[in-house]
């Protein structure tokens, strides 16, 4: 894949300072500096639509790139049109503790919070 293939955009995706901060002691605790947080919308939950999160180390033709003060976040070409304007933030709380995604571009949406359509 060619540097051409990934676009670093300034718009879409938002991730928030709490999510960036828990999201670098993570990579910290991987030990390795290769990886960035890829955010991807798949097939499935009980809305239609579910969100995934993950390290990778991979680059896909077509990834949109953001950096996040050192944090990079990566969404392939398919999910970015779902996530543009989404907010992801780090909750750590009594009653939660964990990421949660605010999407402006979910009309509906599961109980869990981990499913939307």
């Amino acid at each position: 894949m060619t540097a051409d293939s990934v676009v670093e955009t300034t718009d879409g995706l938002i991730l928030s300072d709490a999510a960036a901060a828990k999201v670098r002691i993570l990579l910290e605790a991987e030990g390795r500096d290769d990886l960035t947080l890829r955010v991807a919308v798949q097939p499935g939950g009980c809305s239609g639509l579910k969100y995934q999160l993950f390290f990778d180390d991979r680059k896909m033709d077509g990834d949109v790139l953001k950096d996040f003060g050192g944090v990079q976040v990566v969404t392939d070409r398919m999910s970015a049109p779902y996530l543009g304007g989404a907010t992801i933030d780090f909750v750590d709380s009594i009653e939660k503790q964990g990421f949660t995604i605010d999407n402006p571009n979910a009309t509906g949406s599961c109980a869990c919070g981990d499913s939307f359509s």
